[in-house]
């Protein structure tokens, strides 16, 4: 059995709020436990994961030189294609380890609004304009409606966030009415040659923001979450499922009362004689960049303190893109 339990969000949509606070509250149990769950019901239409899916496919299978047409900037300014080894999840845990074997393609928030708050001057590099590669052609339009789903179904998922913590449905609302959320694209080639000491397809590190969506793909070499026990769990591929995980800044909003559980994505085994190419399509969900992150009144004791100090989420965020980032 798999230690990431499945929850059906459909009733986040009932009107009987007795249903929706049933929902919060196996969200509840799943985040105190493990940090992860899959869902069902989600209603994300399958032809816009199909069309991101496609087209990041595609991408990929170009020449390095086309895909570096639009490679990212610098560390802080996380829009573009990233070769492999060029970044090391490990290291926002403080960790060394050699670059991860994958590919990937990010976004930043689409339809940005033509107002001071969105500036650079004012938002730093949270909601400057994406880059698009030549090819291939509806790229950017896939990728723009997937972004907007995705979007909105974080929003259900945080109100389901809000029962489970017996707080008002709408509580996180005012603090994501503005998100900076990003949309991934994560490839990870096949491979004959072994990996080096300690590389992984993605090492071993906790996610940055409010929550994750991950669209994962059955094949060797997949995501392992680290649990409270110490061992490393495979989390099964089911079809038509999302896998969600809870980042620092939501661990932090509960005190630690939900656990951002550190994961990766593990080598395919050496023994495996076929194609260990996989791809996830993943979306980061992080709070308004000027959201202070402190934790929740009800989740610390009579006489005691918050285990961390206020934070923006900007800020951040800036500072995780910084560690992770390496150059070859």
């Amino acid at each position: 059995m798999s230690v990431v339990p499945v929850i059906d969000i459909s009733d986040l949509s009932s009107d009987d709020e007795a249903r929706r606070r049933a929902v919060g509250k196996e969200i509840d149990a799943a985040c105190r436990e493990i940090g992860f769950f899959q869902i069902t019901g989600h209603g994300l239409d399958p032809e816009l994961v199909t069309g991101v899916y496609d087209s990041a496919k595609a991408f990929f299978a170009q020449p390095l030189e086309a895909k570096r047409a639009v490679a990212q900037p610098d560390p802080k300014t996380v829009r573009g294609y990233t070769a492999v080894g060029e970044q090391a999840f490990a290291y926002n845990d403080d960790t060394s380890a050699p670059g991860d074997l994958h590919q990937k393609f990010d976004i930043g928030p689409v339809g940005v609004p033509d107002d001071p708050y969105f500036s650079v001057e004012n938002a730093g590099p949270h909601f400057i304009p994406n880059q698009w590669p030549a090819e291939p052609a509806g790229m950017e339009e896939a990728w723009t409606a997937y972004f907007h789903a995705a979007n909105d179904l974080c929003r259900t998922i945080m109100r389901g966030f809000a029962l489970g913590l017996d707080l008002d449905e709408q509580f996180f609302a005012p603090y994501v009415d503005k998100d900076i959320s990003m949309l991934r694209a994560i490839h990870y080639p096949h491979r004959d040659e072994p990996p080096l000491r300690g590389q992984m397809r993605a090492g071993a590190h906790t996610d940055y923001g409010s929550l994750t969506i991950v669209r994962p793909e059955e094949a060797p070499g997949g995501l392992q979450v680290f649990t409270q026990d110490g061992d490393w769990f495979d989390v099964p591929v089911i079809p038509g499922a999302l896998v969600v995980n809870i980042g620092d800044l939501m661990a932090q909003w509960t005190n630690d009362q939900w656990i951002s559980t550190r994961h990766r994505v593990a080598n395919p085994p050496r023994d495996v004689v076929a194609d260990t190419e996989r791809m996830s399509i993943v979306f980061f969900h992080q709070p308004n960049y000027d959201a202070v992150i402190e934790a929740l009144p009800t989740t610390v004791a009579p006489g005691e303190e918050p285990r961390y100090a206020p934070t923006t989420s900007g800020d951040h965020l800036t500072s995780k893109f910084v560690k992770t980032h390496q150059r070859v």
